[in-house]
């Protein structure tokens, strides 16, 4: 651990709901003070911090006297509006005590998914980076909905990782890390100090719900680090308890897991296309086509297209799955759903005579594809 987040100069710190409220009575303002002055020290070191940050719903149910989380969206979409208003009020005061400015920041996954609109939030959040203000980021709860909310802050830390090309993504929760099994459940768990952040077995370990006041559980931390991984981002997940985590981890100090990202890093367009959480359609691959494409480097044709689901237009990003549906790949489609339903299964020479015009040879161009 140490040689790998030594090296580290731009971070994405996510920080959990049980590590800034009181249980879920509000906002825990010792706490906050805690994280600005930790991330006030890296900032003086020469780090970028980009902070995501739970606690809107928590300290918006305090103030509207609620006692249980609501289960109705509207009534989150309520609770996150007059939440974030003492959120970002607190970091912005909690900063200021060390000479800097906080900026609030409120994604969607539509921000994300549109091609221009993520390239002006990575504008915005590298502007602010230079600026040394720190970007205090959360999902824009008062507008989402199922179709488009990220689900968790561990995914949007990542996706905001993947954004930035950020070194290193910090969760910090109240577990000590990840460990081969539940230790609320087998006495035998061990906790895992360092592993590959695409090792499948992690996913296998983790699992169990999170606290009651927030939604992520530890499996949400495990995918997080793996689509992190995609920009070449390594991954720690750590208590938020330990006395200044952040300026020990980035001294080389091991704790937590760390979960190591490969080499490789996927390019920015590919990056973008990895990073949708939903897909307009989905094409089913057969064993042929998924040959071609993850171990000779091939476009997609329409020959190894076994069937089209879904409704989408020319230019939308879809998901390549095996008969399993399982994923393999997505991409940018060069047919709409009904041009795509016609030519599956069929040579491309013969598209011109199925489409009554003559348009491209493969379904996604391999420059437009990124394999998962």
């Amino acid at each position: 651990m140490k040689t790998i987040l030594t090296q580290c100069r731009r971070i994405v710190v996510k920080v959990g709901s049980s590590l800034v409220t009181n249980q879920g009575a509000g906002l825990d303002h010792e706490a906050l003070g805690n994280w600005a002055r930790q991330i006030a020290s890296l900032s003086a070191s020469g780090h970028e911090v980009i902070l995501v940050s739970s606690g809107a719903i928590a300290e918006g149910m305090q103030r509207l006297g609620w006692k249980k989380r609501p289960a109705s969206i509207h009534d989150l979409q309520a609770a996150a509006a007059v939440g974030q208003m003492g959120l970002v009020q607190a970091y912005e005061s909690c900063f200021r005590k060390h000479g800097l400015h906080a900026a609030q920041v409120l994604l969607t996954h539509a921000d994300l998914a549109d091609r221009e609109r993520y390239l002006n939030a990575r504008a915005t959040l590298t502007t602010l980076l230079s600026l040394r203000v720190i970007p205090i980021i959360n999902e824009n709860d008062t507008v989402v909905t199922d179709e488009i909310k990220f689900g968790d802050n561990d995914t949007l830390g990542a996706l905001v990782t993947n954004l930035i090309d950020a070194d290193v993504l910090i969760i910090l929760t109240d577990q000590s890390g990840l460990y081969t099994a539940d230790p609320r459940k087998d006495s035998a768990a061990t906790l895992v100090s360092e592993a590959g952040a695409a090792d499948p077995q992690l996913e296998n370990m983790a699992g169990g719900a999170g606290s009651h006041i927030g939604r992520g559980g530890m499996l949400t931390k495990v995918l997080a680090a793996k689509r992190a991984a995609r920009s070449g981002a390594h991954t720690v997940i750590a208590s938020g308890h330990e006395r200044d985590v952040l300026s020990r981890l980035l001294q080389g100090e091991s704790i937590g897991t760390l979960l190591t990202a490969p080499t490789l890093t996927l390019a920015a367009r590919k990056q973008w296309l990895a990073d949708h959480l939903q897909v307009a359609g989905k094409l089913v691959l057969d064993a042929g086509a998924i040959r071609a494409l993850r171990s000779e480097g091939k476009s997609l044709l329409p020959i190894g297209v076994k069937s089209v689901i879904g409704e989408f237009e020319r230019g939308a990003v879809v998901a390549c799955v095996n008969e399993d549906g399982q994923d393999i790949a997505r991409g940018l489609a060069n047919y709409n759903s009904a041009e795509a339903r016609l030519i599956a299964q069929h040579p491309s020479k013969e598209i011109e005579a199925l489409l009554g015009y003559g348009g491209d040879a493969e379904i996604i161009h391999r420059d437009n594809l990124v394999l998962l």
